[in-house]
Formats: C-alpha cells, sequence, structure tokens
C-alpha cells in the first residue's frame, strides 16, 4: 500500500496526530455535516484540523496580528468563516489587553491577550478595542447543533459557560473542550470552583475541561 495512502488511511481511523490522544476522537467525529466552532483561534493551527475534517467552521479570534494569518491562511475557503472578534457572554465593545511583551513580537505574544486585566502576564497600558460577540446567542443563531465548541478564551471561559448553562444552549453541543485559567488568574478560583461544582451536579459529560 502506497505511504500517502497508508497515512491517510491511519489519520482517518485514529485522529490527528498533532493532538493529544484523548481529544482525537473528537476531531475524527467531524465531518461535512458538522459544524465547530474555534473560539481563540489564534492563527488557526486547530481550525486547519476541523476544516480537514470537512467540517463548517466559525472561528474566533480578537488579536489582530494572529487574525490576520488566521483570515489569510483560510481566505476563499467556503466551509470557513473567520471573524476578528472576541466571545464572551455579551455583545458590544471592550478592551483586549495585550501580553505585556507583545510590543516586542506581536504575533508570538498574541495567544496571551486577554480581556481580563487580572490575567497575569498582560499590560493594562497596552490594549485595543475588539468587538465581542455573544457566544450564547451566536450558536442559538446557527438554527443546528454544533459538533465541537472549542474555548480557549483566556479567562473568559467561566462566564460564558455560565451563560450556556442558563440558557439551555449547552445542550446544543455535543462535545465542548475548554481550557481552564484559574491557575493563572486567581481571582477566578472561586467562580471556576462554583461552575465545575455545577457542571458536576448537571452531569453534564459533554463539557470537557482538559484542553491544554
Amino acid at each position: 500500500m502506497p505511504g500517502n495512502l497508508l497515512r491517510r488511511l491511519r489519520r482517518a481511523a485514529l485522529g490527528p496526530p498533532e493532538l493529544p490522544r484523548r481529544f482525537r476522537a473528537v476531531f475524527r467525529a467531524l465531518g461535512p455535516n458538522s459544524v465547530a466552532i474555534d473560539c481563540g483561534a489564534n492563527v488557526g493551527t486547530y481550525t486547519a484540523l476541523m476544516v480537514e475534517r470537512g467540517a463548517t467552521v466559525y472561528a474566533f479570534e480578537p488579536n489582530p496580528h494572529a487574525f490576520e494569518i488566521l483570515a489569510t491562511r483560510f481566505a476563499g475557503l467556503e466551509n470557513v468563516h473567520c471573524a476578528n472578534a472576541a466571545v464572551s457572554d455579551r455583545e458590544g465593545l471592550a478592551s483586549l489587553y495585550l501580553h505585556r511583551d507583545a510590543n516586542q513580537d506581536p504575533l508570538r505574544w498574541s495567544t496571551g491577550s486577554s480581556l481580563l486585566m487580572a490575567k497575569g502576564n498582560v499590560s493594562v497600558e497596552n490594549t485595543i478595542d475588539v468587538q465581542l460577540v455573544d457566544l450564547d446567542a451566536f450558536i442559538d443563531g446557527l438554527g443546528r447543533r454544533v459538533t465541537l465548541l472549542k474555548l480557549d478564551v483566556e479567562g473568559v471561559e467561566v462566564a460564558i459557560l455560565r451563560k450556556l448553562l442558563e440558557t439551555g444552549t449547552i445542550d446544543l453541543l455535543d462535545v465542548v473542550l475548554v481550557e481552564m485559567h484559574e491557575a493563572q488568574i486567581p481571582d477566578l478560583r472561586q467562580e471556576t470552583a462554583e461552575l465545575r461544582a455545577e457542571l458536576a451536579r448537571r452531569g453534564a459529560a459533554n463539557v470537557r475541561l482538559d484542553w491544554v
């Protein structure tokens, strides 16, 4: 069997090797009839894996330096929709606090941007205004189930998940992969503990808080 074909078959069976093994089945479940949402897409590393599976992908990235790469990378693909915006639990405008070293290398440090001033590695002086998208309303407005939501938004995850639970929109999501940030933002520890308890109480097995 030709090597390229063997690699394609192996990738289809096992999932993307770029991912930790525990997440591969989640991405493998995506297909042409799937919807995936990448929140905190940055330059599109995981967006690309979603696109590769044929899913319709909505990628949100507020940092303009990362978004420029993201938008260029997927330009012309009808199944990819990139938005230079931050997801939140509300709509409006907000300040995005850039990483304290962003002036040295804006793209390298774009992953450290946050809507939360309390995040320890951001600069309170170096900010940009960004558009907020109410993720709960966005998902509800799609009018269909979402196979995968990846949520890595530097501390705003708690507020977003709390609203998804309150409205019941969480039930429209097959799998939610979340990176939590209470270690980097101590102010979130109590809220995060309460959220974890609420997820456990509800038995929300579709929400995984182990994305890294």
